[in-house]
C-alpha cells in the first residue's frame, strides 16, 4: 500500500490543495492524517470535511480535542489558545460530531501505530533521542506489535531509529528504507501548515508498507492568501487583542485580593 502521511493541517486549505495535488500525482493509495486538522487558520469545517471521514485514516490530536471542548487550552501559548477559541465558536456541528469519533491511535497493518503528540499524551513534543526512547517502552507496553510510528505535533520531519531500547536521530533523505528488521521507527511527516515557520512549504510524507520505504517532501502552497483569510476571519491575536489578554491577565492575577 502507497500512504500519504500528513499531520497538523490546522485549517489551512490552501496547504492541503497542495499537498492533495503532490499525493494524486503520486497515485497514493491511501491518506493517512496525524491530527490537528483544526486550528490556527480559517477552513476548518473543509479541512475535516475532507479528513475526518472514510476513506481518510485519521487520528485526533490536541487542537482537535480542544476544539470540541475534551482538552482545555493550558497547555497552549497565547496565539494558540486566541485561534482555538475562535475555532470553537466557527466550527460547524457536523465536524465537531466527525471529531469526536476519531481515536487518539491506530494500527493499521499490523505494525504501523499512527499517534499524533506522544504514545500516551496527545500534547507530548517528542523532539529528542530521549524523548523517542521513553515513547518506544510505551509503545512496547501499549502496541506490542507496533514497529513503525508515526507521529506529528511538533511541525518538524523527523526519522528516528530504535534499537536495543536506543533511539538515533537518522537523516531525511529524498527516500529511505526502513528495511524488514527488528528496528522500531518513529517518523514525523512535518506539519502541512506552515504559519509557524519561516519557510512556507507544506510538508508530508509519502510510504510504500511493500517496500518498506519513506520519502519526505515539500510544496509550496498560496501563504498570503491563507494568512489573509485567517486574519479577515479572526484566527490572528492583533495588537489590541495582545492589550487586553494582558490586561485580564493582570485582573485575574489581583482578584483574590478584591475579596
Amino acid at each position: 500500500m502507497l500512504y500519504g502521511i500528513i499531520a497538523d493541517v490546522h485549517g489551512n486549505i490552501e496547504a492541503l490543495s497542495a499537498v492533495q495535488a503532490f499525493l494524486a500525482e503520486r497515485g497514493v493509495d491511501r491518506l493517512i492524517c496525524l491530527g490537528d486538522i483544526v486550528g490556527y487558520n480559517a477552513d476548518s469545517d473543509a479541512c475535516v470535511r475532507l479528513l475526518a471521514r472514510p476513506p481518510v485514516l485519521a487520528i485526533a490530536g490536541n487542537h482537535d480535542l480542544i476544539a470540541i471542548g475534551r482538552l482545555g487550552v493550558e497547555r497552549c501559548g497565547a496565539k494558540a489558545a486566541f485561534a482555538l477559541r475562535r475555532t470553537r465558536s466557527a466550527l460547524s456541528a457536523d465536524s465537531k460530531r466527525a471529531l469526536a469519533l476519531l481515536p487518539k491511535r491506530r494500527v493499521i497493518e499490523g505494525e504501523i501505530v499512527l499517534v499524533h503528540g506522544g504514545v500516551a499524551d496527545v500534547c507530548q513534543y517528542m523532539v529528542s533521542p530521549a524523548h523517542i526512547e521513553e515513547n518506544a517502552l510505551l509503545l512496547r507496553e501499549r502496541e506490542p506489535s507496533g514497529r513503525i510510528c508515526f507521529f506529528g505535533h511538533t511541525h518538524v520531519q523527523a526519522l528516528y531509529e530504535v534499537e536495543a531500547a536506543v533511539a538515533t536521530a537518522r537523516p531525511i533523505g529524498e527516500r529511505v528504507s526502513l528495511g524488514r528488521a527488528r528496528q522500531r521507527f518513529f517518523i514525523n511527516p512535518g506539519s502541512v501548515d506552515a504559519a509557524r515557520r519561516s519557510e512556507k512549504l507544506a510538508d508530508f510524507a509519502v510510504f510504500d508498507s511493500w517496500r518498506q520505504e519513506i520519502s519526505f517532501h515539500r510544496v509550496p502552497y498560496d501563504h498570503e492568501r491563507a494568512e489573509r483569510r485567517a486574519a479577515e476571519e479572526g484566527y490572528r491575536m492583533t495588537w489590541l487583542d495582545t492589550r487586553l489578554g494582558a490586561a485580564r491577565g493582570a485582573l485575574a492575577h489581583l482578584r483574590p485580593r478584591w475579596r
